[in-house]
């Protein structure tokens, strides 16, 4: 037994300035239409919380059935920062196969502010997150930074490499109606744009961006009677935490787990998380047609590809300019074009990420159509420990 997906829809990303609720009722209402079912029809609904956007936003389960029209479902609300959208899925899909729904729905949205993600306003000197900005004024940027700086020096990329990613993904994202940026870009770009925090540009990170995903969840039996043919199964949903000592830094942290008393994991926290998803699926890199990675930098890009099992470490940055994770290569990553592409839109990106997997899987995915597609994996990780991988196959 196993839980399908019957409908995906998106709110377009951008910078639109309206409620993050009118985001997610149109991305719930496409997706809905995607499935051929009524709001009514919905049994349970899942909201991916949002912290930008006032008490709705905690409440983002709420937030989203009242503006649907109160229809007496069961509600849920998580948050689990960019990783929420995953959470929400793993709670949907738990309660159909635990036989207590046939169709739910899960949905993300966010508004948010222009330039970089501040912390939540207060005080709070026990907040790791409210201190690394106060103590150590390090954005988000400057994490990405470092770990552009440690695969430098450890794998000897280049500025070049990390521009080649933005090429690669901004030629994905121009043939994406629903991405927020749709031009192409070309290398020498990249590398004229302003530096942010060295050795990345402004063209390496991705922006803050308003948008929202939907997607309707059913199980086998019911898909089956509403004569759904061929849907999209969910394989497995990884929601890991980290294993002691973590010796790869994370925000928000300050530093990693010592190794003095105990030595290092076999997996790092981010390839844990794949393996978590490989292993509940019965399978394994080698049996994806393509991924969806969590590239916040370009050089995190790079980092995921091998976290995922697709090369051996440092080995990435080979794909790359072989061509084999681009559109048309052997083993496309971010066909939709990653935050690259889109921005982040925190509360939506794991779900968004998952109807990228389900209209490739579908055939549907127009010019960014990866021909064969059977096996696809969205990686994705949030602040203090929260994993999040899916996989979905035909």
């Amino acid at each position: 037994m196993s839980a399908v997906v019957l409908g995906a829809g998106m709110h377009p990303w951008g910078k639109w300035g309206r409620p993050f609720t009118e985001y997610g009722v149109a991305a719930a209402r496409a997706a809905l239409r995607d499935a051929d079912l009524a709001w009514t029809d919905v049994q349970y609904v899942v909201g991916a919380g949002t912290i930008r956007n006032g008490y709705p936003g905690f409440v983002a389960g709420a937030t989203f059935a009242q503006a649907m029209g109160w229809s007496g479902a069961r509600i849920a609300s998580c948050y689990a920062a960019c990783a929420s959208g995953a959470q929400a899925l793993d709670i949907a899909r738990t309660r159909i196969l635990a036989g207590l729904c046939d169709v739910a729905m899960v949905v993300g949205a966010d508004s948010t502010p222009k330039g970089f993600f501040k912390p939540v306003g207060g005080d709070r000197p026990d907040d790791p997150d409210w201190l690394r900005f106060r103590l150590l004024g390090a954005t988000n940027p400057a994490y990405f930074a470092l770990y552009a700086r440690r695969r430098m020096a450890l794998y000897g990329d280049t500025a070049e490499d990390f521009a080649a990613v933005k090429v690669k993904n901004a030629l994905a994202g121009s043939l994406n109606d629903n991405a927020r940026y749709r031009r192409t870009v070309t290398a020498g770009q990249v590398l004229d744009s302003p530096m942010v925090a060295d050795p990345l540009r402004l063209m390496d990170i991705c922006a803050t961006s308003d948008g929202a995903a939907a997607l309707v969840l059913a199980s086998e039996d019911f898909a089956r009677r509403h004569g759904a043919r061929g849907p999209v199964r969910l394989a497995a949903v990884s929601t890991v935490t980290p294993s002691f000592p973590d010796t790869v830094l994370g925000l928000p942290d300050f530093a990693t787990d010592s190794t003095a008393a105990v030595p290092p994991p076999e997996r790092t926290f981010r390839a844990s998380i794949a393996h978590a998803a490989y292993e509940e699926a019965g399978l394994g890199p080698g049996d994806l047609s393509f991924a969806e990675v969590y590239d916040l930098s370009t050089a995190l890009e790079l980092d995921w590809v091998e976290e995922i099992g697709l090369c051996p470490p440092g080995e990435a940055g080979k794909l790359l300019r072989a061509g084999d994770t681009s559109l048309g290569g052997r083993i496309p990553v971010n066909p939709s074009g990653g935050l690259a592409s889109f921005g982040e839109a925190v509360p939506a990106q794991a779900i968004a990420q998952v109807c990228e997997l389900t209209w490739q899987l579908r055939g549907r995915a127009g010019s960014r159509q990866i021909t064969g597609a059977r096996v696809g994996l969205a990686a994705n990780q949030g602040l203090f420990g929260h994993g999040s991988a899916i996989i979905a196959t035909t």
